[in-house]
């Protein structure tokens, strides 16, 4: 753990006065001149004065108690006790929050130094946890005089923690904060940054929300597949990758369905979940919350508490799972057009506190048990879905297989069954009978400011082709139960994502239907999954895979002469 820092420590000379002579030059006296001790000295005699004259009160007061003696009757101890007791208390109450600050700092290494509060009012570093609350607060004037690279030294040499950068030199000064860090992390490492861009990035816009100590930026291509025509509508889906040929690819599984008709979705189910982890002393205990939470007669008791956490949060389902004397309770809600993982986060909490009066026994292990499951590929959701569940499909006409996608439908349907269904099960795949829905599903939510590490649940899919029309055309499908998107908060907030998002015509909440945006968002999604997966399979039956990525995968570029 960093030791606290102010901006003292970096000020340069003329600014650092010791504690002594700050305390000499102070013009009131103050709770630290009580002793004549430096100041940790000072604190650590009242504090140990407090809590020992405490001790014996408490003890004398008791065999008073049960000797019958009255307690206004007091020895000469007892009357030295009560007036230590009190003098120790005025001195912490008027000393506490400021002293007791500055006498570990002045109990640090010499490089850290105190500055005079009374002449740079403002100026001391917050903990990171509260960094927030500086956002609104003009920059302190001694910093934002200091010439950059002095900070950059201070960083380097340890003096100013590199994540405080932010909230020290101010709002307005964040691209300087990641400018300084950046510099300072060069030096450090002996590497260079020169190919990640600094300029041109909003860096207010991240602060205290999506990333922490900033160098820069990626810059990730942005290709236009489609239009999608999904549900009578035409959508232009924004993929950022940076494959090649993925964004062609689905570009012409778009044509295919547009030609054809179009592809029409179905949402199934809208719910996020959180499963918290408790335990009991025995498994009959924790069963016996199981059997509360599932009972209906109680569900709406407990949706009035989840419901605390936002106007949006909506409880579902309540379902438990017993592992000896541990209980994982999933709870499922709807959250609006908010991805919603804070939300539901928040409404368990609120009825686990419930749970405690009538259950004190329940030792809560942790808000998250695994049992929900975040980001890792787990059976509960491929079986009860999480976020948007939906299906999506499309009539192919057999003209449109062979002019569009240089295929045949028998084709298409022997390698779906081979490769998606029969190979994947070789596999022991779970949720991964599919050609490459992860990749359109990546590409997307990059570009929309999704969570892309929830990529791993949300690509779960299964891609079914059957011959339809008496064997003339093809049906496809793919079957996707856990799509976790948002459009509003993280990512989505920043002007790049949020740009895609409003092609879409999907950016930020609707006012109208509160969580329509993020579900039709899902249904893009899945079509856009549906033209992929399409196109890919088309590519193999047809032999055009390798030929395909040679044409659009390849650096064309001189490697040899770039350095390392």
């Amino acid at each position: 753990m960093e030791p606290p820092v102010t901006t003292a420590a970096f000020t340069g000379g003329n600014h650092r006065l010791h504690h002594d002579q700050r305390r000499k030059k102070s013009p009131t006296p103050k709770a630290s001149d009580a002793l004549p001790l430096p100041l940790y000295l000072t604190n650590a005699i009242f504090f140990t004065l407090f809590f020992s004259v405490s001790y014996f009160l408490l003890h004398r007061w008791r065999d008073k108690i049960r000797s019958h003696t009255p307690l206004h009757i007091v020895t000469l101890s007892e009357l030295v006790a009560i007036v230590s007791l009190i003098a120790s208390f005025i001195y912490l109450l008027g000393f506490f929050g400021i002293g007791f600050v500055q006498s570990f700092i002045t109990r640090g290494s010499e490089s850290w130094d105190v500055v005079d509060v009374d002449a740079a009012p403002g100026v001391v570093e917050q903990d990171p946890c509260i960094v927030t609350k500086m956002m609104d607060r003009p920059p302190p004037q001694v910093i934002t005089s200091l010439e950059d690279e002095e900070v950059v030294k201070s960083v380097v040499e340890g003096k100013l923690p590199s994540h405080t950068l932010e909230s020290v030199l101010g709002k307005g000064n964040r691209l300087r904060a990641a400018s300084i860090r950046r510099e300072a992390v060069q030096r450090l490492t002996g590497r260079s940054l020169s190919g990640l861009p600094l300029e041109g990035f909003d860096y207010e816009s991240i602060f205290g929300q999506c990333c922490e100590m900033p160098v820069g930026c990626v810059q990730i291509p942005v290709g236009i597949a489609g239009p999608l025509l999904l549900d009578g509508c035409e959508y232009s889906v924004p993929m950022a990758t940076t494959e090649g040929c993925l964004v062609a690819s689905t570009n012409r599984g778009c044509k295919a369905i547009y030609v054809s008709g179009g592809a029409t979705s179905v949402l199934l189910r809208d719910g996020m979940t959180r499963a918290p982890v408790v335990r009991f002393p025995t498994a009959k205990r924790a069963s016996e919350l199981k059997f509360f939470l599932e009972n209906p007669l109680n569900f709406d008791t407990l949706s009035q508490v989840f419901s605390k956490s936002g106007r949006f949060a909506r409880l579902q389902d309540i379902k438990c799972s017993i592992a000896g004397r541990n209980l994982y309770m999933r709870f499922s809600c709807s959250t609006g057009d908010a991805m919603g993982m804070n939300m539901v986060s928040k409404g368990v909490q609120y009825v686990l506190d419930y749970l405690q009066a009538d259950f004190q026994d329940m030792d809560v292990i942790g808000i998250s048990g695994n049992f929900c499951s975040d980001k890792k590929p787990a059976a509960v959701n491929w079986i009860e879905g999480r976020g948007k569940s939906v299906v999506c499909e499309a009539i192919i006409s057999g003209e449109v297989v062979g002019n569009v996608l240089k295929t045949t439908v028998p084709a298409l349907i022997e390698l779906n069954m081979l490769k998606n269904l029969a190979g994947s099960a070789v596999a022991g795949a779970l949720g991964g009978f599919n050609a490459h829905a992860a990749n359109i599903v990546s590409a997307v939510f990059i570009a929309t400011g999704q969570d892309p590490a929830q990529n791993i649940e949300s690509s779960h899919c299964i891609t079914m082709m059957e011959a339809v029309n008496d064997g003339k055309d093809l049906h496809v499908s793919v079957t996707m139960p856990c799509i976790e998107v948002g459009t509003v908060g993280g990512g989505t907030q920043l002007a790049s994502q949020s740009a895609c998002l409003n092609l879409l015509g999907v950016k930020g909440g609707c006012k109208e239907s509160p969580g329509s945006n993020a579900r039709l968002l899902a249904t893009i999604v899945a079509g856009s999954v549906l033209a992929g997966e399409l196109s890919l399979m088309s590519a193999i039956a047809a032999g055009q895979l390798v030929n395909a990525h040679l044409k659009y995968n390849r650096s064309i570029r001189d490697i040899s002469s770039l350095s390392s």
